[in-house]
């Protein structure tokens, strides 16, 4: 059919302490996922990719998903990071739950400076 599909959104901004400016090359990815299943990776409902191209925080991100795919008993998050040149400056390190279980669709995420010491190759 031609009926449109539905949609929702999952709204919010990132933002972090320091007071430290984004290089215009800095990109915040945002994902929708679903953390449901503890022995399984988290699925993919929604991501967004904003290149910050001199913005600073907080960053505005808008993620739009298919509300037939949400699960009244399943778990969803928001999960944030910001990028320079490839590798994850920032990433949240609280959990924000969104959509199912009275959470709201909108939230503001803080993400916490990686530790450059130890980053993962």
């Amino acid at each position: 059919s031609t009926a449109p599909r539905p949609t929702a959104v999952v709204t919010g901004t990132v933002f972090y302490l320091q007071r430290i400016a984004l290089p215009p090359s800095a990109v915040v990815e945002v994902k929708l996922l679903d953390v449901s299943r503890p022995d399984a990776p988290a699925v993919t409902i929604a991501e967004q990719t904003l290149p910050t191209k001199g913005k600073q925080v907080p960053i505005s991100f808008s993620l739009t998903y298919d509300p037939t795919k949400i699960l009244p008993t399943h778990d969803y998050v928001v999960q944030a990071r910001i990028l320079v040149d490839g590798s994850p400056r920032w990433i949240n390190t609280s959990r924000y739950a969104v959509i199912t279980q009275g959470n709201p669709t909108q939230v503001d995420v803080r993400v916490d400076m990686v530790n450059s010491n130890n980053q993962p190759n």
